[in-house]
C-alpha cells in the first residue's frame, strides 16, 4: 500500500494544478516554436503540442484537456497560420489541418478521458479494497487476540483441572490402591498356601485314580467278570486285547465262532492257562508274536499256545523231564488240568515253545468221576 500520494493524485485533488500545468506546457511549446519561426512549421507545432494534449487527457481530465486544445488552436492560428496575428478564417488547406488537429485531439481527449475514468475506478476499487483489507485486518487482530485470550484461559483451566485431579487421585484413589495392595498381598499369601494344598490334592487324586485303575485291573485279572457273564470266548478276547496293548506283542487267536459255553471250573482253567502262557512270553521268551488256538472236538477242549522266542533253557528242560520240578506257573497249570482230568504237554526248542493242554468238555460242575487222561511232557533239543 502506497504511503505517499502520486503526482496524478496530487493533480486530481488541486484544480489550479490540473488547469495550470497543461496550459503552461502548451504555452511553453507555442513560445518556443514562435521563437524558432522559420525553422519550425505548423506540422512540427502540431507534433510538439500533441504530447501535452495526451498528458492532459490522461492525467488532468476532460476540462483541462479541452482548454489545452483550444489554447493550442488559438496560438497556432494567431502565430503560425496566415494571416498571422489574426483570427480570421484561414485558407482551405490550413482549415483542413486545423480540423484534422481538432479531430485527432478530440479523439485523444476522449480516449484519455475513458482511460482516466477507468484508472479512477481502479483507484477507487483499490482504495475500497485497502479499506476492506484494513477492516478485515482489524477484525482478524481482534479475533486473534480473542483466541490468544481463550487459549491462555484454556491452559489455565487445564492446569487447574490437572492439579485438582492429581490432588483427588493422591487423596482418594491412592489410599484405595494402598488398601487394595495390602489385601492382594494377603490374598497372595493365602493363594500360595492354597496352591501347595491344591498340588497335594491333585497328586493325591492322581494316586487314587491310579490305585483305582490298578485295583480294577488286578480284579479283572484275578477273575474277569466277562468270564461269568459272557463266557470264555469274550473273556479271552478281552484279555488278549489288553495284553497286546500293554506288551506290544502281537497275538493271533484262533477261536471258532461256535465254541460254546462250558462249566465255570473248565472255563476258568482254560482262561488261567491262556493267561499264564501269555504272561510268561515277555518274562522268559522274548517273542514278538504269540498264537493261541482253542478247539472243541471229540468231547475234548484243546488249548494250544505257541510263541517264537528263545525257548526254555536246556538245564530247565532236563529238570522238568528228570525231576519233574517245573516252575510255579507251570505247576499251577498242571494242577488245574489234573483236577479236571486233562493232560498238559510242553514242547520247547531254540525256535520257540508250544504249550498243549487237553481237557474233557465238562458241561456241568461234576468232575469227580471223570477218569484222568495220561499226562506226557516232552522236550525237543
Amino acid at each position: 500500500m502506497w504511503t505517499d500520494k502520486s503526482l496524478s493524485e496530487r493533480i486530481s485533488t488541486r484544480s489550479f494544478i490540473r488547469y495550470g500545468l497543461p496550459v503552461a506546457g502548451v504555452a511553453a511549446v507555442l513560445v518556443a516554436c514562435h521563437a524558432l519561426t522559420g525553422f519550425v512549421g505548423t506540422t512540427a507545432l502540431y507534433i510538439l503540442v500533441f504530447p501535452v494534449i495526451v498528458y492532459s487527457a490522461l492525467a488532468c481530465g476532460i476540462g483541462p484537456s479541452i482548454l489545452v486544445v483550444l489554447v493550442a488552436l488559438a496560438g497556432a492560428k494567431y502565430w503560425f497560420i496566415p494571416p498571422i496575428h489574426s483570427f480570421r478564417v484561414p485558407d482551405t488547406a490550413e482549415s483542413i489541418s486545423l480540423l484534422a488537429f481538432l479531430l485527432a485531439s478530440s479523439a485523444v481527449v476522449a480516449m484519455g478521458e475513458a482511460r482516466r475514468r477507468h484508472n479512477q475506478r481502479l483507484q477507487d476499487g483499490q482504495v475500497e479494497l485497502e479499506v476492506r483489507v484494513q477492516e478485515r485486518t482489524v477484525e482478524l487482530d481482534t479475533v486473534n487476540n480473542s483466541l490468544r485470550d481463550l487459549s491462555a484461559r484454556l491452559l489455565r483451566l487445564q492446569d487447574d483441572e490437572r492439579r485438582r485431579i492429581a490432588r483427588e487421585l493422591h487423596d482418594s484413589v491412592g489410599q484405595l490402591l494402598a488398601g487394595l495392595a495390602m489385601n492382594l498381598s494377603a490374598v497372595r499369601a493365602d493363594i500360595e498356601r492354597l496352591s501347595k494344598t491344591a498340588a497335594a490334592l491333585t497328586d493325591s487324586e492322581a494316586l487314587v485314580q491310579e490305585m483305582n485303575q490298578e485295583v480294577r485291573t488286578i480284579s479283572y485279572l484275578l477273575h474277569p467278570p466277562l468270564l461269568d457273564e459272557a463266557g470264555l470266548a469274550s473273556a479271552v478276547r478281552w484279555f488278549i486285547d489288553g495284553f497286546a496293548q500293554r506288551s506290544k506283542i502281537r497275538v493271533d487267536l484262533d477261536l471258532p465262532v461256535d465254541f460254546g459255553r462250558f462249566s465255570p471250573e473248565l472255563e476258568t482253567a482254560i482262561f488261567r492257562i491262556v493267561q499264564e502262557c501269555l504272561t510268561n512270553i515277555p518274562r522268559h521268551s522274548g517273542s514278538s508274536i504269540a498264537k493261541i488256538r482253542l478247539l472243541h472236538r471229540d468231547g475234548q477242549v484243546v488249548v494250544q499256545v505257541e510263541d517264537e522266542g528263545k525257548g526254555i533253557p536246556p538245564e530247565k528242560r532236563e529238570a522238568m523231564v528228570s525231576a519233574g520240578t517245573p516252575g510255579v506257573g507251570i505247576r499251577g497249570m498242571r494242577e488245574r488240568i489234573r483236577q479236571l482230568g486233562g493232560a498238559l504237554e510242553i514242547t520247547s526248542n531254540g525256535a520257540g515253545t508250544v504249550v498243549l493242554a487237553r481237557l474233557p468238555a465238562i458241561e456241568n460242575s461234576s468232575i469227580a468221576e471223570v477218569p484222568p487222561i495220561s499226562e506226557t511232557s516232552t522236550a525237543a533239543a
